[in-house]
C-alpha cells in the first residue's frame, strides 16, 4: 500500500473494526462496465473490469462476445488471448459484420483503435496515436470511424482523475479533445474539429456527412458547464454553431430524417450525471432571422422526472430513460405530439456504458442490452425487448447480499414531496433498536438508485455491519423534474438539509432506530453537506466527510472546475461573495460538537485537499474530536484498492466506536 498521510487530533485509543466478510463481498463483485448489441439484436459484447487478486491497482478490462443464447463467452482481444490488457469501448458496424474496439495490447496504457470480424478472426490495428482515445463510432456507411482523441496526453482524462502536480511557473494545463476520423480501409486519419475546442460527445448525421458534437473552448475538465452544440462537415471541416444553451446539455442525437438534433438540457452539476428535459432543435439554421433565433422545442416541459438518456427509433419516435423518485423508467416519446408511453420501471440501476442509464439498441429499436444492478442483484448483462430482458451473463451468480431488505421512503418538507431509500441491517430483529447512518449523495444533481455496492466508500455496506442506512434524495436531486433539481440554487445547505432532517424524522417513525445513535456521511457534495450538517445541528453522534467543501469562498480559487458554480450561485465569488459565505461551513464552525472523520485524496481536482485541511484545522483548534486522512496520488475517485479497503475499514470503525 502506498503511504497514507494520517493526521490525528484528539482521537481516543479505539481499535478499528475488522469487517472481513463485508470487505471480501465488496471486492468480490465483477464490474461490468459496457454492453453493446449487434444491429440484428442477437450477438452482444460486454466489458468486464479486471481486478488483481492482490488488490493492487488495475486499469485492465476484458471484452467478451456472446454469439448465441446459451453459448459460452468468447474473448475479443488484440493480444495473445491469455494476457489481460485495457480493452474497451467496443462498437458494432452498421451491418454487424465488424467490431471496433480500443486496446493497449501493443503498449501498456496507450490505447489504439482495432477492428475485427464480429464473428471472430484476425484483428487489424488502425491507429498509432500518442495520447488518449475514447468512444469509437462507425459512420452509417461503415467506411469510417470517428472517435475522441487527446493528442500528447499520457494522464487519464477527466475531472475525477488525480491532478498533475504543479511545479515551476503555473499555467492552466489545457489539452484539446478532438474528433479523429479514421478511414477503415487505409487507416489514414485526420482531426476534424478545431484545435481550440474540447469535444465531450458526438453523433453522426444519418447520411454520414456531418457530426453533431458538444464542445467548449479551453480546459476540458472545467468548461463542460459552458459547452455548446455544434456541427462539423466531414468533408470540408466547416464548423457551425447549432445551439448555445442557458444551462448544461448532453446526449446529442441526430434524428433519422436528418432535420433535427435532440439533446437533454438542464441544471447538471457533473459531466456524465445527466438529467433535465428533452429538447429538439433544427439541425440547419433557417435563413429566416426570426426562426434562426427561436428557442429549441422542449418536448418534456413540466415533467416530474429527470430524463437521462435518449435514442431515436426508425419510426421517428424516441426511446428514453429517466430517473423517477429513486427509480429508473424507460419509455417512448413522440416528438410531434409530446406523448410519452412507459415501457418499464424498476427499482434498480441500468446502463450500457458511456452514458448514464443508457441502453444498447438493435437497429430497429426493438431489442436492447443493458447492465442491471440492484441492492439484491449484482451486475449482470440482460438482453431482449425492454421489460422482457433475459439474463445473458452470470459472472456474479455466487454473490448474495449481506445486508437486509430495502424500502422506498417518502415524506414532505416545505410543501415538497421528497423520497429516499432505507436499507435494513442484516439479520434484522424487530425487537431491537439499531443505530442508523445517513448517507448524502454527491452532485448535487444526482439521484440515489438501488445498486449493488461496489468497492469504495459504500455506506450501503454498513447495513452488513448492523446499521440501518438511509439515502435521502433531497431538493437538488434528480427524479422529480427541473423545478426540484434547481430548488437549491443559491441555497446550498438550507432547504436540502431541512429535507434530510425531515426524512430522518419520517424514518424514525417507521423503523426501530435509536434516535440517540445517528451518524451522517457523504462524499463530494455529500462531504460538504456532512460538514454543513455538523455546524447546524448536534443531532448526529458521528460524521464522516469525504472530499468535502468547507469554505465556498476559498474553494472557488482552489478547484479546477469553477465553471460549475456559476449556475448554482448566480455569480462568481468575486461578484457576489455573500452568497458563497452564507453556505460555507467554516463560518459556523464554532457550533460543531460532532466527532468527525475527514478523508480526501491529495490530488483531487474537484474538491481539493485544502478544503479538508481547513475544516480539520478548525475542529482541532476548537477541541472537537477529529481525525484526518489524506490518500496519496488519489483524485476525486479513488483508484488504488488498498486505499479503498483502508477507507472502508476506517469508516466502519469510526461509526462502530461511537454508535454501537
Amino acid at each position: 500500500m502506498r503511504r497514507l498521510i494520517c493526521l490525528l487530533a484528539m482521537l481516543p485509543a479505539v481499535a478499528f473494526a475488522n469487517p472481513k466478510e463485508t470487505i471480501e463481498l465488496l471486492f468480490a463483485v465483477k464490474s461490468i462496465e459496457e454492453a453493446a448489441l449487434a444491429p440484428d439484436g442477437r450477438r452482444l459484447v460486454y466489458v468486464e473490469k479486471q481486478h488483481n487478486a492482490d488488490r493492487t491497482e488495475s486499469r485492465n478490462s476484458l471484452i467478451y462476445a456472446l454469439d448465441d443464447a446459451g453459448a459460452p463467452p468468447r474473448r475479443v482481444t488484440a493480444g495473445n488471448g491469455t494476457t489481460a490488457h485495457a480493452e474497451k469501448h467496443a462498437a458494432f458496424s452498421g451491418d454487424g459484420a465488424q467490431l471496433a474496439f480500443l486496446s493497449d495490447a501493443e503498449k501498456a496504457r496507450q490505447l489504439q483503435l482495432y477492428i475485427a470480424p464480429a464473428s471472430g478472426g484476425a484483428v487489424r490495428k488502425l491507429t498509432s496515436v500518442v495520447g488518449q482515445l475514447a468512444r469509437p463510432r462507425w459512420s452509417p456507411d461503415g467506411k469510417t470511424l470517428a472517435l475522441l482523441c487527446i493528442e500528447g496526453q499520457k494522464q487519464a482524462a477527466g475531472a475525477v482523475e488525480a491532478a498533475a502536480r504543479d511545479a515551476g511557473e503555473v499555467a492552466e494545463n489545457i489539452f484539446e479533445q478532438r474528433i479523429l476520423i479514421v478511414d477503415v480501409a487505409t487507416g489514414t486519419s485526420r482531426m476534424i474539429t478545431p484545435a481550440e475546442s474540447y469535444v465531450y460527445e458526438f453523433d453522426w448525421s444519418p447520411d454520414g456527412t456531418q457530426l453533431a458534437y458538444v464542445s467548449a473552448p479551453g480546459s476540458g475538465d472545467n468548461n463542460w458547464w459552458i459547452a455548446r452544440l455544434n456541427a462539423v462537415d466531414v468533408a470540408s471541416g466547416r464548423v457551425r454553431e447549432v445551439f448555445k444553451p442557458a444551462t448544461q446539455i448532453a446526449v446529442p442525437r441526430w434524428s433519422p430524417d436528418g432535420r433535427s438534433i435532440a439533446f437533454i438540457q438542464g441544471l447538471m452539476s457533473d459531466e456524465g450525471s445527466t438529467g433535465g428535459d428533452v429538447f429538439l432543435v433544427p439541425a440547419e439554421r433557417s435563413t429566416d432571422e426570426a426562426k434562426a433565433k427561436a428557442e429549441p422545442k422542449n418536448l418534456t416541459p413540466n415533467r416530474t422526472s429527470s430524463p437521462a438518456w435518449i435514442a431515436w427509433q426508425p419510426s421517428g419516435k424516441m426511446i428514453f430513460s429517466e430517473g423517477v423518485r429513486g427509480r429508473i423508467s424507460i419509455g417512448t416519446l413522440d416528438p410531434a405530439s409530446g406523448k410519452t408511453e412507459t415501457l418499464w420501471t424498476g427499482a434498480e440501476s441500468i446502463g450500457a456504458g458511456g452514458e448514464a442509464s443508457s441502453l444498447a439498441l438493435s437497429a430497429d429499436g426493438t431489442q436492447s442490452a443493458v447492465i442491471r444492478s440492484s441492492w439484491t442483484q449484482a451486475p449482470e448483462v440482460w438482453s431482449g425487448a425492454v421489460g422482457a430482458w433475459q439474463q445473458r451473463t452470470h459472472v456474479n451468480a455466487a454473490l448474495k447480499p449481506a445486508w437486509g431488505r430495502s424500502e422506498s421512503v417518502e415524506w414532505t418538507c416545505d410543501g415538497r414531496a421528497v423520497q429516499g431509500w432505507l436499507i435494513y441491517p442484516r439479520d434484522f430483529d424487530a425487537a431491537k433498536h439499531y443505530p442508523m447512518v445517513v448517507s448524502i449523495h454527491g452532485g448535487p444533481a444526482s439521484q440515489v438508485k438501488p445498486a449493488w455496492p461496489g468497492a469504495g466508500l459504500s455506506f450501503a455496506a454498513l447495513a452488513a455491519e448492523g446499521y440501518f442506512v438511509f439515502f435521502p434524495n433531497p431538493r437538488g436531486s434528480y427524479g422529480q423534474g427541473e423545478a426540484f433539481t434547481s430548488a437549491n440554487v443559491k441555497d446550498f445547505g438550507y432547504g436540502d438539509l431541512r429535507d434530510v432532517l425531515a426524512g430522518v424524522d419520517a424514518v424514525l417513525k417507521t423503523a426501530p432506530i435509536d434516535p440517540a445513535r445517528l451518524g451522517i456521511g457523504g462524499w463530494s457534495y455529500g462531504g460538504f453537506m456532512t460538514m454543513w450538517t455538523v455546524t447546524q445541528t448536534t443531532r448526529f453522534r458521528a460524521a464522516i466527510a469525504g472530499a468535502g467543501i468547507s469554505n465556498w469562498q476559498s474553494y472557488y480559487g482552489q478547484n479546477l472546475i469553477d465553471q460549475w458554480m456559476i449556475p448554482y450561485f448566480g455569480a462568481s465569488v468575486y461578484d457576489d461573495a455573500a452568497v458563497y459565505a452564507k453556505s460555507s461551513p467554516i463560518n459556523f464552525i464554532k457550533a460543531v460538537k460532532t466527532p468527525t472523520l475527514i478523508v480526501v485524496g491529495d490530488s483531487d481536482k474537484e474538491c481539493p485537499a485544502p478544503q479538508s485541511y481547513e475544516f480539520w484545522h478548525a475542529l482541532k483548534t476548537l477541541g472537537v474530536e477529529t481525525k484526518f486522512v489524506v490518500y496519496e496520488d488519489e483524485g476525486h475517485h479513488f483508484r488504488q484498492p488498498a486505499h479503498i479497503e483502508d477507507l472502508i475499514v476506517r469508516t466502519i470503525g469510526w461509526f462502530d466506536a461511537r454508535l454501537k
